[in-house]
């Protein structure tokens, strides 16, 4: 669409950047995966599973994220199948055999019957992005026998730090979801100081 001098655009149906896209298409995608035989498995909300019958010959397991989706099928024909049914009601595009999901690299080895989850890309661009990359490596995540304390935080916040020390958290909170558990207890323990984080936190 041709844009027009003067001429102030509403946007009606947002994707991103608005914070209840995720979950509008989130509803969206659970309509459309009931009508179709699936079940949400156990309490996970975004995994969807549909057992061998009618359309289907093969068992269908669907993970969602947002807009990123991974579907697992023992039949390349039904596993096809489902992609058409599922690309006729949406506007997506079909990447074929995953390589990366979510800031993971998958690497499959056919031969050997393995598959390798690393996440080396998305660790460099941590490094870089917090003005890590040249920083030396450590065997534990914490100082051991450290102890935090709010004494360490300062009466006033500096906002740039605060930022800092948020955008590094966030990045870890997201390698301990991912695959990186033994980081999970130093994160928990200077998430406590996110309001008011001092230098001794940082460092």
């Amino acid at each position: 669409v041709e844009e027009e001098d003067g001429v102030v655009y509403e946007v009606l149906l947002p994707l991103y950047g608005h914070c209840a896209s995720a979950r509008c298409l989130h509803f969206t995608l659970a309509k459309w995966f009931k009508e179709s035989g699936f079940q949400q498995a156990g309490f996970e909300e975004s995994v969807w599973t549909r057992p061998a019958g009618g359309s289907y010959g093969s068992d269908i397991i669907v993970s969602t994220h947002i807009n990123d989706m991974l579907c697992v099928c023992s039949s390349i024909e039904d596993l096809q199948l489902f992609k058409q049914d599922f690309l006729a009601s949406f506007d997506c595009t079909d990447n074929g055999e995953v390589k990366d999901y979510l800031c993971c690299e998958i690497i499959r080895d056919w031969k050997k019957g393995t598959i390798t989850i690393r996440q080396q890309g998305y660790i460099q661009h941590v490094l870089a992005a917090c003005w890590m990359s040249y920083c030396s490596p450590v065997k534990t995540p914490l100082t051991p026998g450290i102890k935090l304390s709010k004494r360490d935080s300062p009466d006033i916040v500096d906002p740039a730090l605060q930022c800092r020390f948020r955008s590094i958290l966030g990045f870890t909170g997201f390698l301990v979801q991912m695959k990186w558990p033994d980081l999970a207890f130093a994160y928990a323990a200077l998430s406590a100081f996110l309001a008011c984080p001092g230098q001794k936190h940082f460092s």
